[in-house]
C-alpha cells in the first residue's frame, strides 16, 4: 500500500461526492464521486456557482446559510452532523442528499472555503416515506376499528 498517495486517491476516487468550493460559492474542486451523483464533469462543474446543484426554490435559504457560515467561520453540520437537502443534477433529476461539512482556512484562520462531503440517499428517503405512510395507515385503520367497536 502507497501511504503517500493514499489520500489523494482517496479524495478523488470514494464513492461519495467531494466539492470544494470558495468563499463566493464557486466551485474549486470536483471529484469523482460528485460526477456519479450529479452528472456534471469536473470540467463542466469547476469555476461555476453551487447553483448548479441547488434546486432553484432553495437557493436563497442556502446562499444565506452559506454566507453565514463563511463570515462567522462556524456551522452546525461540521462535527458529523449530516444536513439532509434536495440537491438537482446536471439531466434535471431531482435527488435527496446528505452531507457534512468541512470549514477551510488560511494561515491567518480565516475560512475561505467550503468541502462538503455528500451522499445521494434518494433510494432510502423515498423508501422511508412510504413506510411513513403505510404507518399512517395502519395507525389509523387501527383507530378507525377501535372507535367502531
Amino acid at each position: 500500500m502507497d501511504l503517500q498517495n493514499f489520500s489523494e486517491t482517496l479524495v478523488q476516487n470514494i464513492s461519495d461526492a467531494i466539492v470544494v468550493s470558495d468563499a463566493n460559492g464557486i466551485i474549486k474542486f470536483w471529484n469523482s464521486g460528485a460526477e456519479r451523483i450529479f452528472g456534471f464533469s469536473s470540467a463542466e462543474a469547476v469555476g461555476q456557482s453551487l447553483d448548479i446543484i441547488i434546486p432553484p426554490n432553495l437557493r436563497k435559504r442556502h446562499w444565506d446559510g452559506y454566507s453565514e457560515t463563511m463570515e462567522t467561520g462556524k456551522t452546525k453540520y461540521g462535527a458529523g452532523d449530516l444536513l439532509s437537502v434536495p440537491a438537482i443534477r446536471k439531466d434535471g433529476q431531482r435527488i435527496s442528499t446528505q452531507f457534512s461539512i468541512l470549514g477551510l482556512s488560511d494561515s491567518s484562520g480565516s475560512l475561505t472555503a467550503v468541502a462538503a462531503i455528500m451522499r445521494d440517499v434518494t433510494e432510502d428517503y423515498e423508501e422511508r416515506k412510504e413506510l411513513l405512510k403505510s404507518l399512517a395507515k395502519c395507525k389509523k385503520a387501527l383507530l378507525d376499528k377501535s372507535g367502531s367497536s
